[in-house]
């Protein structure tokens, strides 16, 4: 079901002063809930309990893997991930032994198909792994699933640390999805954030990509970092443009040194002001525009053919943990420290240690540090953001058919606080659809916000970054 009065794709406009007056702090709705709202009584059992009835009711999911990597050898001062800074490889081999320990004790109480459709790879730095490591781990995933020939498997990949022959090895080890680390390609910001790459290695990997037959591309860049500029950024956006990636995401930088150790170490005096980095988004979504990219939502782009802006043409565009995704009716499988997965209507994450996670796995035990079994508030009020987010778009009556609810009474104080926003021309509402407008599409996470019964009740918004 589609509202047919959408507008295209393309369109979105980038309006500075209704920005500044709806930024607040929120959510990047990954899930609904979100992660902070997890319990520590989920624990290992339930996630096993969930694993164990994946079949209920004659379906099986195909399935989708996350599998986390801590590793780095170098540290980024404005990363915020869940990492482990070393260069000694004894720590990633001891890690790989419990990572096959707990991909096999999740396989084992697995109820239905083993088909996976989806696996990525993230970090940390993935391709920290040495050749060995990685056949290691790809075998140890090979031994549990089948990896069904026409999946998305993808890998983050840092370029400093790769060259044509690691590139190689992932296309023969069936990854077909890349997804590169840039940032900012200006000399000055990757001095002030200790990640100096070139845009020569850079242009390399994508090459090699390409030349080993992977599907797609993605650079990843970050807007608001230490001495960044509209002169400097622009001349990036020209560069990154020039490698023409298949999809690119534009990341908000939040410093929050209070939560992330290294971020102690960048210079607040030298991050750009409030104004300079709307002007750098402002700039970025021009010429992306220019170059011919769609705006998918949030902070990503495509290009009109990648599977992602097709998904979204055609209503089938998901959000998960790992961002925007083509495929939605997947149960996700989460392995190594810190990582989340969603089966059935759970969520669990594993511990955020090496030792805890080692821990629980010497205990025989699945390294599961909270969760959350979802009530059907939370799924309808899930099915409400997904739409929003990935769509721009409500199907009223698709909800209440979905859920069997009568969406005006259920949802009477949400649609009465979306007025405000109907005045300021952000998203239209009828008696069949609500619409993300063009002057909208920036601030979907603020319109979503609207949905989350928790935010409701709890207005501590302070643990989030700005939604712009």
């Amino acid at each position: 079901m589609t509202n047919t009065t959408t507008q295209s794709q393309q369109d979105l406009v980038f309006d500075p002063q209704l920005i500044r007056r709806f930024d607040v702090n929120g959510p990047r709705y990954t899930s609904y809930p979100t992660a902070d709202r997890f319990v520590e009584a989920f624990d290992a059992e339930a996630l096993g309990a969930w694993l164990g009835k994946r079949s209920v009711g004659g379906i099986s999911r195909p399935l989708s893997l996350y599998v986390h990597i801590p590793f780095c050898n170098t540290i980024c001062y404005y990363c915020a991930c869940n990492k482990i800074i070393t260069k000694d490889h004894g720590r990633s081999a001891k890690y790989l032994n419990y990572l096959a320990k707990e991909i096999g004790m999740q396989a084992a109480l697995l109820d239905g198909s083993r088909d996976v459709i989806q696996l990525h790879l993230g970090g940390g730095t993935p391709t920290f792994l040495s050749h060995d490591e990685m056949r290691q781990l790809m075998g140890t995933i090979r031994e549990h699933f089948n990896m069904l020939p026409n999946g998305e498997y993808s890998i983050e990949v840092d370029p400093r640390k790769v060259d044509f022959e690691t590139v190689k090895l992932l296309a023969e080890l069936g990854f077909n999805r890349m997804s590169v680390g840039v940032q900012d390609f200006d000399p000055d910001v990757q001095r002030a954030v200790n990640r100096i790459q070139t845009l020569e290695e850079t242009r390399d990997v994508i090459e090699a990509a390409r030349a080993t037959g992977f599907k797609s591309v993605s650079v990843d860049l970050i807007y608001g970092l230490p001495k960044q500029n509209v002169i400097s950024f622009n001349r990036t956006l020209e560069q990154v443009i020039d490698l023409k990636p298949d999809r690119l995401s534009i990341y908000n930088y939040a410093h929050l040194p209070g939560l992330f150790k290294p971020q102690r170490r960048i210079a607040e005096s030298e991050l750009p002001s409030a104004d300079a980095k709307l002007q750098i988004l402002s700039l970025a979504i021009r010429r992306l525009q220019e170059a011919g990219f769609v705006y998918i939502g949030m902070d990503h782009f495509a290009r009109p053919d990648d599977e992602l802006a097709v998904a979204q043409r055609q209503g089938r565009l998901h959000r998960n943990f790992q961002g925007y995704s083509t495929y939605a009716e997947c149960d996700l499988l989460a392995f190594g420290v810190s990582a989340i997965g969603k089966v059935g209507p759970s969520y669990s994450q594993n511990f955020r240690t090496l030792e805890e996670y080692y821990d629980a796995l010497d205990r025989d035990v699945l390294p599961v540090m909270r969760g959350l079994e979802l009530t059907q508030d939370d799924l309808l009020r899930r099915s409400i953001i997904q739409a929003l987010m990935c769509h721009f778009e409500l199907s009223i009556e698709g909800i209440e058919v979905a859920h069997l609810i009568d969406f005006k009474s259920y949802f009477a104080p949400e649609l009465a606080d979306l007025r405000e926003m109907e005045k300021a021309e952000l998203v239209r509402v009828d008696d069949q659809w609500i619409t993300v407008l063009a002057r909208g599409r920036m601030l979907v996470r603020v319109i979503a916000m609207l949905f989350d019964r928790y935010l409701r009740s709890d207005r501590d918004r302070v643990r989030y970054s700005k939604v712009i």
